[in-house]
């Protein structure tokens, strides 16, 4: 399949004048480079996104996930490096530039309290007028616990209902929708490798260690050619290295799940900044299914039934810090999770799900010592399988696995611009055995392997102006297709309290989902690989090429009023082609997948406070999502076929999130936290009819419909959900108090409610029985974890 012309034109165009601008923007050799590493003196831990100054000048740059900076440029002198954060020492090195040298050093911050939210706030602030950050947003642990803990343990899970444009569609059998894009549509990975459905069938929690992360990078829109094989959005999560000088940890237990935490070296450093090698290995083990009978059974139901879920993650990591701050990190992971269904009526068992996901890796951070450049780099395997039988059903199963790898040269140019770019390879083998809702057999097995290129610069005009131009290029080898996709970001300071920003660009990816759009609870998450054989779109007409494509457009308004941070931003994803699993297959002749298409678009406003003792953040988010497929007129299998438009089971129009937490006591030793959620009816499909499914093909001519008992099927609305459910509110609050052992050691306690004032939000309708299903109802929880 070959590119259009004109985007080929566009792209390369946009490599011309990458290549041209990153050559004039090379360092001079009249000026030298400083260049080096930022940690905190106790743990070792890169500080990231860290200012770092040479004293009495405007000359400076920012440090990345790594706590790696680059200062290009530097007349030949004598200066004083330094950094420093509000609640920490400030650190000082005196240096001496030459002409075309290039110098490496490190820095560490000593802390002088704990007042880490002021901390990070600080560290942003240049970020926001040297980044574009369009339809992204950073996180770090310290931001995931200021939220209400549901269950008294905080997950990354429940901040990210909070992001504007993220719709949660519950607490059981939850996943997360992200700007009008399906889970599959999404990237999320760890280290910069893929993970495949990281959110337990309990929604409340991820397969993260909360306390391993160091950062996560959230792209709800626009993002840059760094990413790509997504059409939707990307989560990119950061972990920690391990304590660089003494065994630390975490322990926990509450009613829900165990969790444990161990980190630190196993070769100590000789000396302050030296080589050292280290370990982190976490664990989660979830037992909701027998305490919650035990425990919560006076509440009702679902509670005296027990609730479903069971799972358990682990994690381990090994890193190996050289002295002149690369390094290299081997990791490996194991999630693995388990729900059964339960009659609403019985409680008996009807389905059960079990999904797997495994892995294993190696990234490296290299910084040649001759060059301003970074290196990074990440090659791994990783599996994921997923099992689905129904009592009253066909089972079904899905699997994905394959190999990534990939490495990135990253140049850092004067008043905070860079310039990047990077090569991918991985191979992907997907299978899947699915039935159909009228029972056509569907068993697919496909591989492919993807190749990509990609080049991005961002560049600082002065004060004023920040261009972010980026081009991927990607070959998919089982299409034999190439997709050129140009990217755009824009950010315009009109002052250094307003700011104006755009993003938009091309993206397409080759994995679709093999989840039905009929109901909003579905625990079946496969994945395939977009097929090679003849796809025909909604005018019935053959696709030139089977790729998942979609474009973003995104714009916005950043404004600093006092204290308050505001941020306005109005978007649309236009989904030009969206492979699917065929809802007008009933033959086994019929093809498999329609190629049908969506818009979606919104607007998002959020507010956010962080002074002293208060935190608060308020999000309001309108969307629209509508997409188009093929059915058959009236359902029926010689039905005329036909287009039709629909909302998702994820269309939300209004959401809203309001948050607060409070610290208090002379020590901050006290936390109060609440969150609100509102949000408006999810679409279903309506029930029209039952009938007995009968199956003839079994017993052939020896039928007997007058006495054979047979399953009840459920005859479907004509319109892909046209109904919608009731609206969803619910309050959370919980409270901690830390008692101090040691100054290393303390104890946290935490005191949480979950949907305070027991409002009955539904789960779904049981079509079979017509039961209505809620979510979980009032739910406190208690948890005790001992940090060390």
């Amino acid at each position: 399949m070959k590119p259009h012309p004109a985007l080929k034109r566009i792209c390369f165009v946009l490599t011309l004048m990458l290549v041209a601008v990153f050559a004039k923007a090379q360092p001079a050799t009249t000026t030298g480079v400083i260049k080096g590493f930022v940690y905190d003196k106790e743990s070792g831990e890169p500080e990231v996104f860290t200012n770092v100054f040479l004293l009495g000048t405007k000359i400076g740059a920012q440090t990345d996930v790594n706590g790696y900076f680059t200062i290009t440029q530097v007349p030949p002198g004598h200066y004083t490096l330094f950094t420093s954060l509000i609640g920490y020492d400030t650190a000082k090195i005196e240096v001496d530039i030459k002409a075309g040298a290039v110098i490496q050093r490190k820095l560490f911050l000593g802390q002088k309290s704990k007042e880490l939210k002021s901390v990070e706030i600080s560290a942003r602030k240049v970020e926001k007028t040297t980044q574009v950050n369009a339809g992204s947003i950073t996180v770090t642990p310290r931001e995931i616990k200021l939220m209400p803990s549901s269950g008294g343990e905080p997950d990354i899970a429940q901040y990210l209902q909070v992001v504007p444009g993220v719709t949660f569609t519950g607490d059981q059998g939850g996943q997360l929708y992200i700007r009008g894009g399906a889970p599959s549509q999404t990237g999320i990975l760890l280290d910069g490798v893929t993970i495949y459905n990281p959110f337990h069938s309990i929604g409340l929690y991820s397969v993260f260690e909360t306390d391993a992360i160091r950062s996560a990078d959230i792209q709800t829109a626009g993002f840059n050619a760094q990413y790509g094989n997504r059409t939707s959005a990307i989560m990119d999560i950061h972990t920690k290295d391990g304590n660089k000088n003494r065994l630390a940890g975490k322990v926990s237990a509450s009613p829900i799940m165990a969790r444990a935490m161990l980190e630190g070296p196993l070769i100590k450093a000789k000396k302050e900044g030296g080589a050292v090698t280290t370990f982190l290995f976490s664990a989660k083990y979830s037992y909701l299914d027998k305490t919650s009978k035990a425990l919560y059974s006076g509440f009702g139901e679902p509670y005296t039934s027990g609730l479903p879920y069971n799972f358990a993650d682990l994690y381990g990591k090994i890193t190996i810090n050289l002295d002149n701050g690369s390094k290299f990190n081997f990791f490996g992971f194991n999630f693995d999770d388990k729900v059964t269904v339960l009659s609403p009526i019985t409680h008996d068992a009807t389905a059960d799900a079990h999904w797997n996901g495994k892995g294993a890796g190696m990234t490296f951070v290299v910084t040649p010592g001759t060059s301003a450049a970074l290196i990074n780099g990440r090659f791994a395997y990783s599996k994921y399988n997923i099992d689905y039988n129904e009592a009253s059903f066909k089972p079904r199963s899905s699997g994905i696995d394959g190999f990534e790898g990939a490495i990135d040269f990253t140049y850092y140019l004067p008043k905070y611009s860079e310039f990047k770019y990077g090569i991918e390879v991985s191979g992907t083998h997907t299978s899947l055995d699915y039935f159909t809702a009228a029972g056509s057999t569907t068993q697919l097995d496909r591989r492919n392997t993807m190749a990509a290129f990609y080049m991005m610069l961002r560049k600082n005009f002065g004060d004023k102006l920040i261009f972010e131009p980026g081009v991927r290029i990607q070959y998919y080898s089982s299409l034999n297709a190439i997709s050129p996709e140009p990217r755009l970001g824009l950010k315009y300071n009109l002052s250094n309290t307003v700011r104006l920003k755009a993003a938009t660009g091309l993206y397409s990816q080759n994995i679709i989902s093999t989840k039905s759009d009929r109901d909003i609870v579905n625990y079946f998450t496969g994945f395939l690989l977009s097929p090679d054989q003849q796809v025909q779109n909604t005018d019935q007409q053959v696709i030139n090429t089977n790729l998942q494509r979609a474009y973003h457009v995104l714009a916005g308004v950043e404004v600093d009023v006092q204290n308050v941070e505001f941020n306005l931003e109005p978007w649309l994803k236009k989904f030009t082609q969206n492979i699917e699993l065929s809802r007008i297959k009933y033959l086994t002749s019929d093809a498999d997948f329609v190629s049908g298409n969506g818009k979606a678009y919104g607007i998002d406003l959020s507010a956010r406070y962080n002074k002293h003792h208060w935190y608060l953040w308020g999000v309001v988010s309108y969307q629209n999502v509508r997409y188009e497929t093929l059915v058959r007129e009236g359902n029926k299998v010689n039905g005329a076929i036909e287009k039709q438009t629909y909302p998702p089971p994820f269309d939300r129009r209004v959401n809203i999130n309001l948050v607060a937490s409070y610290t208090a006591g002379k020590k901050r030793d006290w936390e109060l936290s609440a969150r609100f959620n509102y949000g408006s009816p999810f679409p279903f499909t309506q029930t029209q009819g039952y009938f007995e499914n009968l199956n003839v093909v079994q017993s052939g001519t020896q039928t007997n419909i007058l006495t054979q008992n047979a399953p009840i099927g459920v005859v479907y609305a004509t319109d892909i959900n046209g109904g919608r459910l009731s609206a969803y509110h619910r309050l959370d609050i919980s409270a901690k108090k830390r008692f101090e052992l040691s100054k290393t050691s303390n104890i946290e306690t935490t005191l949480s409610v979950s949907n305070v004032y027991d409002r009955n939000n539904i789960f779904y309708v049981d079509r079979i029985q017509n039961v209505k299903v809620y979510q979980l109802p009032i739910f406190p929880s208690l948890t005790a974890a001992w940090n060390f």
